[in-house]
This record gives C-alpha cells, structure tokens and sequence, in this order.
C-alpha cells in the first residue's frame, strides 16, 4: 500500500509569473509614454510583465476626461492631454513614476482588484517608514492625514495595463499649487520626506518593487531600460 501510494506522482505547482524591472533614470514625459503605448499595442499572450521606473521632467499631464479649469497657473511648466484615466496631477523630480505593464488577464485580477492591489502596496511601502497611510472611496490613491501622497491614473488595453502611479518622495510640491490635483480644488498634497520619511528615491524604489511584486504574485528580475523614441 504504501509503495502504491509513493508511485502517485504529485500535481506540480503552477509557475510563478515573473516581471522585468527596468530603471529609466529621469527622463522627459513624453518619448517614456510613446514606448509604453508602442509596448502594450505590441504584446502578446507570451510577453512577459514589465514595471519601469521613472523619475520625469516637470510636466502636468491630464487624463483623458480631465478638465482644462483644474489647470490654474501652469507658467513654465508644459501641460500634457494623456490617455490615461483621472484628472490633472504633476510629475516631477524627487518623484517616484511606476508604470506595471501587466496582462491582467494572464495574472486573473480585475480593474477594481488591480487598483486596490496597487494602493496597498504603497501603504505597505509606507509602513516601512512607520508612515500610517490610507485609500480614500471614490478617490483613487493613497493618503496620509487627509493629504494625498500617491496618485493613480491607470489605462487598461485589451486587458493590458499601462499608465500607472506617482509617488511623491522627495520632492518641490509648489507645482501642485498650480492645478487641482486629481481635479479637487484645494487638495493638500504631501511627500514622504515631509513624513519622516527618506530623502532619496533609491531607498523607497525596492520596497515599492517588492510590495507591488507581493501584491501580484510575481518574481521580478532586473534588465536594462527599453529603447525610447526621441523626444
């Protein structure tokens, strides 16, 4: 009996699904943007998941049922009408862009999932800080004291997300004076430098890398920034 049971070979577990980690460095918005459009339309059922993080020029981007009025005073600063959900908000040194290039069908998570699965792992990577973070209903992102921290603004094609997430770390938060951000007028914006938190974006990089990897089951493996189209 026992050497009839031993025979009986066991289920394997499923694989893992893994994600290559490219760092762009800084970079202007637009030429990060085309290459992630030109990725998503370009993939298929076999292409592996890819987060790239970024850390852009100053630029207001608005979403693509953003509002002309919740920019107030751009000055200098260029203003972009991007294909992403959500309203105005502001990228800029000191501040953490993660974009996840995921196939959300492959992974099994729905929008609502996905942006929920998001928002925690920048709660956890707060936490790492002892920084008590929290989402808001209705207001996608992630906030500390009433104060928004993290924004999201996400576009899923043919189940493949692009767009992603702004995570202020270190950064000049004037700019956000200029619009209303996320299209709520006198929406307080904070960082985690002002938090008690660091003063660099490295040491928040892979704590958000491996809370967004937990979050999604995934193994993540480092590998050289994409090719990018001129600016």
């Amino acid at each position: 009996m026992d050497a009839v049971a031993a025979a009986v070979p066991t289920a394997a577990a499923p694989p893992v699904p893994s994600a290559r980690v490219r760092d762009l460095g800084r970079q202007p918005y637009t030429p990060v943007w085309r290459a992630m459009q030109a990725f998503t339309d370009a993939r298929d059922a076999e292409t592996a998941d890819e987060l790239w993080l970024v850390e852009h020029d100053p630029v207001f981007t608005l979403g693509q049922a953003g509002k002309p009025e919740h920019v107030l005073m751009p000055g200098d600063i260029p203003v972009l009408h991007v294909d992403r959900g959500g309203q105005v908000t502001y990228h800029g040194p000191g501040q953490i862009v993660l974009y996840p290039l995921l196939d959300l069908k492959r992974l099994k998570v729905g929008v609502k999932d996905y942006v929920c699965r998001i928002e925690q792992a920048i709660i956890d990577t707060l936490a790492q800080w002892n920084i008590e973070a929290v989402r808001r209903d209705g207001a996608p992102g992630v906030y500390v004291n009433g104060a928004k921290v993290a924004a999201l603004g996400i576009r899923v094609r043919r189940g493949c997300t692009f767009h992603g997430l702004a995570f202020n770390i270190a950064m000049d938060l004037a700019p956000f004076s200029r619009i209303n951000p996320c299209g709520y007028e006198g929406l307080q914006v904070t960082s985690m430098l002002d938090l008690g938190g660091p003063s660099g974006l490295d040491a928040v990089k892979p704590v958000l890398i491996e809370n967004i990897a937990r979050q999604f089951g995934l193994a993540v493996e480092s590998a050289p920034p994409p090719s990018l189209p001129a600016a």
